[in-house]
């Protein structure tokens, strides 16, 4: 795969993102849209691959600035293989520079997976996005977290996807910065959910020199059916 060396890398509920990431007017960035498939043979998956989409932002001179990594919508177990398949990707000699990408991972955090032992002071904001930065610290993931709240101390998540998600962030070691979108509207609608979405995706824009619209994202994409329980969820433990 050959991307940038910012990397967004769009997960399951966090996909409508993509559509609502552009080119900045002010910029010349053009767009590059590709697809992409990666055998998972070596967990013993035959008739499955990680597959996915790719859209490059590059600019007059033809470097890629910002590329968007959308994976295909798995569960568990099948996306802990896809995922380390990517992010083993990610680590090799398969990028468009020599150096490594630092990666921007949004995640959505449904109410009913989040626990607190003591309430926070009720705000006026609607939403909260909290950054976590793992790995090495580069230029942008201190640029990015610099901005951003850091999850209170007592804030237990208790989500598969972002188990896993952390557990091989932290094997790779790559440059990351997971953006963890919070909703503190009680009776969450679909449109409610959009707006955890459009702060994320506004804060995205602002680090990768972008523009984001609410009006483009896009519905999530359908998920594949469910995969049976098999050894692979040893991989990330």
């Amino acid at each position: 795969m050959k991307l940038a060396e910012k990397v967004i890398l769009l997960l399951n509920g966090a996909a409508a993102i993509s559509g609502g990431l552009h080119p900045n007017p002010n910029s010349n960035f053009r767009t590059l849209n590709e697809s992409f498939e990666l055998p998972l043979e070596r967990y013993g998956i035959k008739d499955r691959k990680a597959s996915g989409q790719i859209i490059d932002f590059i600019n007059s001179d033809g470097h890629y600035e910002v590329s968007i990594l959308l994976l295909q919508n798995y569960e568990p177990p099948i996306l802990a293989c896809a995922l380390n398949e990517i992010l083993l990707n990610l680590a090799g000699d398969d990028l468009s520079t020599t150096s490594t990408p630092t990666l921007l991972v949004p995640f959505i955090v449904p109410e009913s997976k989040l626990k607190q032992q003591h309430k926070c002071p009720v705000t006026s904001d609607k939403v909260s996005i909290y950054g976590i930065e793992l790995g090495p610290t580069t230029d942008l993931t201190h640029s990015v977290s610099s901005r951003m709240q850091k999850p209170p101390p007592s804030l237990q998540i208790y989500h598969e996807d972002f188990s896993l998600l952390l557990h091989l962030l932290n094997v790779m070691k790559l440059p990351t910065v997971v953006l963890i979108g919070q909703s503190h509207i009680s009776n969450k609608t679909l449109n409610e959910e959009h707006e955890v979405m459009f702060e994320i995706g506004e804060h995205l824009a602002n680090v990768t020199s972008l523009s984001f619209s609410k009006e483009k994202m896009v519905q999530n994409p359908s998920k594949t059916s469910k995969d049976s329980e098999e050894a692979w969820r040893a991989l990330y433990g």
